[in-house]
């Protein structure tokens, strides 16, 4: 819900009529099998994304918080992110970033070929999750959807606009969404399509704050990249593996060490709070 423009109180936005709807009115589930989905993780929560680049799972600040984004549970306006060519389409290729939690989705369309790098860096003043979307040829068009519903999908926030993208606030949660691209309100989702060329790198990046404080600083999105890069090689470096299922163990230790909450050094059975 977005503040209107006209607001005869600046800073508060004005409510709408909205009703419940059931799943027959909101549309099928959209999400895919969960054993399709990749992993996004800074050691004290964690994302899932999907083959047609959404995030279907992601709960802010902590593994046990509930769920910005929950489409896993149902269907897209349950929460999600999407981000892909125009036309959702299954992508091409997807792989990590050598020995990295770093995720590169690529898509290669008629007009050309594109990259999204998705990835949660190493926790700072807040958690972040972060993606880059790269030209690699020619040109594509991309489209974005950003529902945010907090509460496993329950609660639709306020939304206003901050410099430089949108803040969504619900109770104690918010999120502050920053790209060069503008994205605008359709119903309850915010969206936006840009044209993405060869050697072109666009960020967004998606921050969550408790509700009463100011939003975080920006984060660098580049930089962001290397410090998560440097983060996972100098760790993986301290494995002395070297048969010849290096690839399998690097990547199941990986994947075991994004389920650790690292204030306590514990580990969660399920990133998606028990479900398989």
């Amino acid at each position: 819900i977005e503040q209107p423009p006209d607001s005869p109180h600046p800073g508060v936005c004005q409510p709408t009529d909205m009703t419940v709807a059931s799943h027959e009115q909101v549309g099928r589930a959209t999400h895919e099998p969960i054993e399709s989905y990749a992993l996004l993780g800074d050691m004290q929560t964690a994302a899932l994304v999907s083959r047609r680049g959404s995030i279907d799972w992601l709960a802010f600040p902590r593994f046990d918080s509930g769920a910005c984004f929950a489409a896993l549970l149902g269907t897209d306006d349950n929460g999600s992110w999407h981000l892909a060519p125009a036309g959702d389409p299954q992508c091409t290729r997807r792989r990590y970033r050598g020995e990295t939690l770093v995720l590169e989705t690529e898509w290669e369309t008629e007009g050309g070929s594109v990259r999204v790098i998705d990835f949660m860096p190493p926790r700072g003043e807040a958690p972040d999750v972060v993606r880059i979307v790269e030209g690699v040829a020619g040109s594509v068009e991309m489209e974005t959807t950003i529902r945010v519903r907090f509460d496993y999908g329950s609660i639709v926030p306020w939304v206003r606009r901050m410099s430089g993208g949108l803040r969504m606030v619900a109770g104690p949660d918010s999120l502050c969404l920053r790209s060069p691209i503008e994205l605008t309100a359709d119903g309850n989702s915010h969206v936006a399509r840009f044209t993405v060329r060869a050697g072109d790198r666009i960020p967004f990046v998606l921050t969550w704050q408790a509700s009463h404080r100011h939003p975080p600083r920006a984060i660098d999105a580049e930089q962001a990249l290397r410090d998560t890069e440097t983060m996972w090689t100098e760790w993986v470096a301290h494995c002395h593996y070297d048969g010849e299922w290096r690839d399998a163990v690097i990547r199941s230790l990986a994947t075991l060490k994004a389920l650790i909450y690292a204030p306590s050094v514990g580990v969660v059975a399920a990133v998606t709070t028990s479900l398989p």
